[in-house]
């Protein structure tokens, strides 16, 4: 592991030692998925008027970290987890440019959007635990933060940036060909992955006769009994709800309510990725000024009023200054969330924490996506912002207790030695 001081004692990671590789990967995958995201919900418009089954489309991209969520994590800290996440891009890939067939043969249906969405997820759940478990194993502890906001930086200059305005280009050129482009970046990542060389984490042996079962309840625990985590997992999940009700609709706000076109999705989409690139470089330096916890507060603070802005101006403008202030805080936001689970967790445990995190906190969005739908059909298609704004206001009064008792970005340790002490 190698890190390099900066100035103001910032520890950022090196690109050497596997790092620069871990980023490549996560950027070239990160374009794929965007052009992918934003190209599904405008498939599914032109199959359906159904503002449900439009948002149905999304909650099916959630549900699987409930059901296989704790099993991925409990998984990925058993496992050689550099093998786990190139043989589960293998098979994203592979899924993907079967799809883009479907759609380049004209066999595309609402079934297949909803079964490409399941699938996807439940595969992520084991490579997302896995590669937020790895991150430790490259770069140094003290160095976390810088590396979480260089990889998710970098993520959104390549996702929304880049890839928003190629989709509806793409999209002109042939529907199939955002799916085609995304599964070639995924067996692009899972070769850059594969070609990491780096040592396992030490892991103390497992008691005899331990199961699958009883380590994801040691994860769950230990995530109940560190307040901190345990409130920003709150928070987290109520602002799930919240984002999944409006994303799950967004399309609908902007070419229906707004009355605007594929174009000016785009343009809140790419919006939004400026928004987040400058929350990457403002993420460290906030949670400097604050503490981690009190950086998310102002986050949610924040993205409330940007919701409230997009849900009563009937303006493209409007809407533009929301998604361009909720990419900035939503940045900073999970910069300093992960880096603070990944601090605060036993490197032994890392992946079954992030999964018990991600399970808890990531339930809200299929329950948001399914809300949003009912939402926006029965009090109209900006209601969906509203309520996440008014979600997101309940998530920030959540977070005080972890505000209250916030821990200095520069602590050498921000987490308990053993899972079950209580904060």
């Amino acid at each position: 592991m190698t890190a390099v001081k900066t100035t103001g004692d910032v520890v950022a990671p090196s690109w050497r030692g596997g790092f620069g590789r871990l980023w490549s990967a996560a950027v070239v995958s990160r374009f794929g998925d965007a052009l992918r995201t934003t190209a599904l919900p405008l498939l599914a418009v032109q199959l359906t008027d159904d503002p449900l089954v439009i948002a149905s489309v999304t909650a099916c991209s959630y549900v699987p970290w409930l059901l296989f969520g704790l099993l991925g994590g409990a998984v990925a800290d058993r496992v050689d987890q550099r093998r786990a996440m190139w043989a589960v891009d293998t098979v994203r890939g592979l899924l993907v440019a079967a799809f883009a067939l479907a759609v380049a043969l004209g066999h595309a249906s609402i079934p297949l959007l909803l079964a490409l969405a399941f699938l996807l997820t439940t595969l992520q759940t084991l490579f997302d635990n896995a590669s937020t478990a790895l991150l430790p194993s490259l770069v140094d502890r003290e160095a976390l933060g810088g590396a979480n906001a260089r990889l998710m930086t970098g993520q959104q200059l390549a996702g929304g940036l880049l890839a928003g305005p190629v989709v509806p280009l793409l999209l002109g050129a042939g529907a199939f060909l955002p799916f085609a482009a995304d599964a070639a970046t995924y067996l692009l990542a899972a070769a850059l992955v594969a070609s990491l060389r780096i040592r396992p984490p030490e892991r103390e042996p497992r008691p005899t006769g331990s199961t699958l079962r009883a380590e994801i309840g040691e994860g769950l625990r230990a995530l109940w009994h560190d307040r901190v985590l345990r409130s920003v997992c709150l928070g987290t999940l109520l602002c799930n709800i919240g984002m999944g009700a409006l994303i799950a609709t967004l399309v609908l706000h902007v070419t229906r309510w707004l009355d605007a076109g594929d174009a000016e999705f785009a343009a809140a989409m790419t919006v939004y990725a400026v928004g987040s690139l400058a929350g990457g470089f403002l993420a460290q330096r906030i949670a400097r000024r604050t503490g981690r916890a009190r950086a998310l507060l102002l986050g949610g603070a924040v993205q409330t009023a940007s919701l409230l802005l997009m849900g009563t101006v009937r303006h493209l403008g409007a809407l533009l200054v929301g998604m361009l202030l909720l990419g900035v805080m939503n940045m900073v936001w999970n910069v300093n969330q992960v880096t603070l689970m990944q601090r605060r967790s036993p490197e032994s445990m890392v992946g079954r924490i992030s999964a018990a995190f991600r399970t808890a906190s990531t339930s809200g969005a299929p329950l948001g996506a399914l809300l949003g739908g009912a939402v926006a059909g029965a009090y109209g298609l900006n209601a969906p912002a509203l309520l996440a704004a008014l979600l997101f206001a309940a998530a920030v009064v959540s977070l005080i207790p972890a505000g209250n008792a916030d821990v200095p970005v520069g602590a050498p340790r921000e987490g308990p030695a053993s899972a079950h002490v209580t904060h």
